[in-house]
C-alpha cells in the first residue's frame, strides 16, 4: 500500500479489524520508510449493472437518481426519509443479486413501484404518472382502479389525514 506521506509502496499492517457492521475491514498500517502510521478500509466492491436507457445508450446506476424520483413521489405524504433510502438500499440489493450486467431502465421503474405501492399508494400514483406518461386520464384512472382493487385483497390502506394505515401504525 502506498505511503500517503512519502510516497513510499511497502507498508506493513500493525493492526486489522472488521467495522461495526461487518462489511469493512479497517486496518492500522505503518510506512516502512517514513514510519507514519495511517490507517485503510477494505471492503467488496459491489457492482451494479449498468442501466439501457430507451434510445439504447448506457449509464451507470446512479442511487441519487432513484433517490430524487422517491423523494418527489413522496413529497409531502407521511413517508420518513430513512424509509425512502430503505426502498433504495433494497432496490440496489435486487439489482446486485440479480447478477446482470444490464438492466433495462424500465425494470429499475418496475422495482421502484414495486416498493412505493408497498408503502404509499398515492406515492405511487404519483411516480406511476410520471413513469409510465399516461396518455390520458383513462389510463391513470386503471391504474388508481388496479390499485384499489389490489388493496381490498389485504394491502393495508393508509389514511389521508394521519399517513397510518387501518391498524394505525407508520407503513
Amino acid at each position: 500500500m502506498k505511503c500517503p506521506f512519502c510516497g513510499h509502496l511497502e507498508s506493513k499492517v500493525t493492526d486489522s479489524r472488521a467495522g461495526t457492521a461487518g462489511d469493512v475491514i479497517r486496518r492500522r498500517r505503518e510506512c516502512e520508510t517514513c514510519a507514519r502510521r495511517f490507517t485503510t478500509y477494505e471492503r467488496v466492491e459491489e457492482v451494479l449493472p449498468l442501466v439501457v436507457k430507451k434510445d439504447g445508450r448506457r449509464e451507470a446506476f446512479e442511487r441519487s437518481k432513484v433517490l430524487s424520483g422517491l423523494r418527489r413521489a413522496c413529497d409531502k405524504r407521511a413517508v420518513p426519509l430513512e424509509r425512502i433510502e430503505q426502498i433504495v438500499d433494497a432496490i440496489e440489493r435486487e439489482l446486485i443479486e440479480c447478477g446482470d450486467k444490464e438492466i433495462p431502465a424500465e425494470q429499475v421503474g418496475e422495482r421502484v413501484m414495486k416498493h412505493l405501492r408497498e408503502v404509499d399508494p398515492v406515492a405511487y400514483v404519483r411516480f406511476a404518472s410520471v413513469y409510465r406518461q399516461f396518455k390520458d386520464i383513462d389510463e391513470l384512472r386503471s391504474e388508481i382502479d388496479q390499485l384499489s382493487s389490489g388493496r381490498a385483497e389485504g394491502a393495508p390502506a393508509i389514511s389521508p389525514s394521519n399517513g397510518k394505515n387501518r391498524e394505525g401504525a407508520q407503513p
